[in-house]
């Protein structure tokens, strides 16, 4: 079944650069895929899309049965509320500890106390930081702040985790451990996960579904693909 479906999306944005072009393609729920490219390839606008954070020119986007494209403004909150979202900076609180973190993505949507207690705690064992909910953000490294981010993007159980270059501030250790977080949470819970990356070891290690974007468009698109096969 597909989570996700583009159909004759293209992006041109006002200074005249078009950033996508006739894009067709479906991504299965529960898929964990790598978005990969050189940049300027498109990338990051295909994720920001999917979040409507940017709307294509033209074409629809279908994600989880609703047409992203034609959703009102004051609507994206639903959706958004729908998925969860990393970025390449950690955009964590400062003056909250790691718990709290975690907890205000409960608490903007009204969730109860003893609910959200629950889901931070869960979520931040599935990340392994359980042992450091009191810590703040500067008491921890950067891998452990995109954990910290990650649980926060995974708290209210999405069926959708976008990831766009979540790994680009790390060092590759780190960066394969933020990766192996992500698959076990494809695995454990279902979870879709889209990851947009430039990192050719990330991707032909782990050996994931790869779709290839060159000057905004899709050149290839395989089931379980390398960096290398790709280009």
């Amino acid at each position: 079944m597909d989570l996700i479906r583009l159909k004759n999306v293209s992006k041109r944005y006002k200074n005249g650069v078009t950033a996508i072009y006739d894009l067709n393609l479906s991504i299965k729920k529960g898929s964990f895929a790598f978005v990969i490219g050189g940049s300027g390839s498109g990338k990051s606008t295909f994720i920001k899309m999917l979040y409507r954070e940017e709307k294509p020119t033209t074409g629809s986007i279908i994600v989880g049965g609703v047409n992203v494209a034609k959703l009102r403004n004051k609507k994206v909150y639903k959706l958004r509320r729908k998925l969860g979202i990393v970025f390449q900076d950690y955009r964590l609180l400062p003056k909250l500890n790691v718990y709290e973190n975690v907890a205000f993505a409960m608490e903007v949507i009204g969730a109860k106390k003893d609910e959200t207690r629950r889901k931070v705690l869960k979520a931040l064992e599935l990340v392994g930081l359980k042992n450091k909910i009191h810590n703040y953000p500067d008491q921890l490294s950067g891998g452990e702040q995109q954990r910290v981010a990650i649980a926060r993007a995974i708290v209210n159980e999405p069926k959708l985790l976008l990831c766009d270059e979540p790994t680009g501030n790390l060092d590759p250790d780190r960066s394969i451990e933020i990766v192996k977080v992500l698959e076990e949470i494809n695995k454990t819970c279902g979870t879709t996960v889209i990851m947009a990356t430039h990192d050719k070891e990330i991707v032909n290690k782990m050996k994931k579904q790869v779709i290839v974007l060159k000057d905004g468009r899709l050149v290839k698109q395989q089931e379980r693909g390398t960096y290398d096969e790709a280009f």
